[in-house]
């Protein structure tokens, strides 16, 4: 016999749902909050979930779980009083430049102000500015702006075991910092942006590089060039109405042309690259014997940064190859040289990237030549959102186009890296010596693709079984680790990406819930079937690559010195 409860009158039933919250909204019915995520742990401080059962008492709906014929109420004065005063308790110590702030429009708690039809605020506002902290390359800090929540805290520490920020000080005093409020910079941050993309206030944002990317597309003297990530082209839509994991890159490419980029590529070519190259590193490895370690794949700078703050001791094991955006960056840095040498200009190298930790990517010193970097600027999928908006484009109705020549093709191999699992499945197509269209739906369902956390796998090489794990969120790939480092678990190949559900839920994109990200992959895979090339090797661009601009020069354009494997 079914258990059920009722909400508002209407009976509704329930059953593996872990608290009223969860069966409110099954209900259809929204009920405010600030503090509950469904992947992080119940926190329950915000108290704006609160409900009224049929005694008259409040209850926290997400920290409450359903129980047999309960009777509650989700809107009663009692309870529109209650929020009403909560929200003015935050307003009263939050900055209220609103229409100045990142996050204006979609910041939750300037909606529940609208919501609750609050114009006036009762109590006087706290004078206390804090400190900015915009040390970070990546993301920026108002504690003006931030409600306690604990979104972020419990984002960097539970999900992905940085540990970065936390809680400090007590009661009024009560804050959201660093260790010793040092800046953000000088701490073990690795520049996911998960915490920007759980915060509901305008207190953790993505830092902005737009001016800068403007001011070059308006520089008579300048050519400006753009790549875009494959997982951009299956979220940049719900900003437009066009629904998630739709491909919209032929948009994206018109949009970029009409705001005045002189060049537009894929990062799929870059990524193409990057399977010949580990997969070569792979195959030279497995011929090599039995590693103690697994080769760990390095497309994602928040991992590879992981991996070098909190396990050292896998720096050796990470695969030497740049990310698909720093090894298409120092190719377009070479292409343009002598065209720059000719006709007098500079090459300003842009990327749009799902990611934020690709601004610090962008920066690091192993990816800096003759004193520039080979990608100038780094620009999140959201931002690129607030420039097509800024130069007033109707994305929706804009035809499609294609990529710049020279660089216009690219595989399906390297679309799916976007997604948890694609850097795996790609790998996996180089490395097959069956090519056949079997073959490819055999690895479709080896085991790789899905939105788990961890997902095994072990496949057939030559006379051997290779044994391989595929890992989204740092905190699961810190358990992996472990279980690899007590002997429990040998893996030959791991791939890790920091963001949970791998670069289409980067925190660059449009915050998406758990069923957004996987249409977004799902859109990936979509993109793949449609493609004439499956795998890496058989784009003639590459082959051209390597026999022109790559020659003698591969592994000083897409190998960084990482230690001996």
């Amino acid at each position: 016999m079914s258990k059920y409860m009722f909400i508002d009158g209407i009976r509704v039933e329930f059953d593996q749902e872990p608290n009223i919250l969860t069966l409110v909204r099954k209900a259809g019915i929204e009920l405010p909050t600030f503090c509950y995520y469904s992947d992080l742990s119940i926190y329950g401080a915000c108290r704006m979930c609160m409900v009224e059962d049929e005694r008259g008492g409040m209850v926290a709906a997400c920290s409450t779980p359903p129980k047999q014929g309960m009777s509650i109420r989700t809107h009663t004065p009692k309870l529109y009083k209650h929020r009403r005063m909560i929200l003015e308790l935050l307003l009263s110590a939050h900055c209220r430049d609103c229409t100045l702030c990142e996050k204006s429009g979609k910041c939750s708690l300037q909606k529940l102000a609208r919501r609750f039809g609050l114009r006036d605020i009762r109590f006087r506002p706290l004078e206390e500015q804090k400190p900015l902290d915009n040390s970070s390359r990546a993301i920026v800090r108002d504690p003006s702006k931030c409600i306690l929540c604990g979104d972020c805290v419990r984002m960097c520490n539970e999900t992905q075991h940085v540990g970065a920020i936390d809680f400090a000080h007590r009661g009024a005093r009560m804050t959201v910092s660093t260790a010793f409020e040092r800046p953000l910079a000088e701490t073990n941050c690795v520049d996911c942006g998960q915490c920007a993309a759980v915060c509901p206030t305008g207190a953790i944002t993505v830092k902005s590089s737009a001016d800068g990317v403007w001011s070059a597309i308006h520089d008579s003297g300048v050519r400006t060039v753009v790549q875009i990530a494959p997982a951009v082209r299956v979220a940049l839509g719900e900003e437009f109405r066009l629904g998630a994991g739709v491909d919209v890159m032929g948009r994206i490419i018109a949009a970029l042309h009409r705001m005045g980029f002189d060049q537009v590529f894929d990062t799929a070519v870059g990524a193409d690259l990057t399977i010949m190259e580990e997969a070569g590193e792979l195959k030279k490895r497995l011929e090599e014997g039995e590693k103690e370690y697994p080769l760990f794949t390095s497309c994602c700078p928040a991992w590879v940064r992981y991996a070098e703050t909190a396990h050292p001791e896998l720096v050796p094991h990470l695969s030497t190859c740049k990310s698909p955006m720093e090894m298409f960056g120092a190719v377009l840095r070479e292409h343009y040289r002598l065209e720059d040498e000719r006709d007098g200009k500079k090459t300003v190298s842009v990327a749009i990237m799902p990611c934020t930790a690709k601004k610090a990517e962008a920066a690091r010193e192993e990816y800096i030549r003759d004193g520039r970097p080979d990608v100038d600027y780094v620009l999140t999928t959201t931002e690129l959102v607030q420039m097509i908006e800024e130069a007033g484009i109707e994305f929706d109705e804009l035809d499609i186009e294609a990529p710049d020549m020279p660089f216009f093709l690219s595989s399906g191999a390297g679309v799916i890296f976007g997604a948890t699992g694609g850097v795996t499945e790609a790998a996996l197509r180089r490395l097959s010596e069956d090519k056949s269209p079997r073959a490819l739906r055999e690895f479709e369902y080896a085991g790789v693709r899905g939105m788990q956390g961890v997902k095994t796998c072990e496949v057939p090489y030559g006379e051997r079984t290779l044994r391989i794990a595929v890992v989204s969120g740092l905190g699961n790939a810190d358990q992996l680790i472990e279980r690899i480092e007590a002997g429990e678990e040998h893996f030959d190949f791991v791939e890790v990406m920091a963001c949970p559900g791998g670069c289409v839920a980067g925190a660059g994109q449009p915050f998406g819930h758990r069923g957004q990200v996987d249409l977004r992959s799902q859109g990936l895979y979509k993109a793949d079937k449609a493609s004439v090339m499956k795998r890496s090797e058989e784009n003639p661009l590459i082959r051209s690559l390597y026999d022109d601009i790559l020659k003698n020069r591969v592994h000083q354009m897409l190998h960084v010195h990482r230690g001996q494997n």
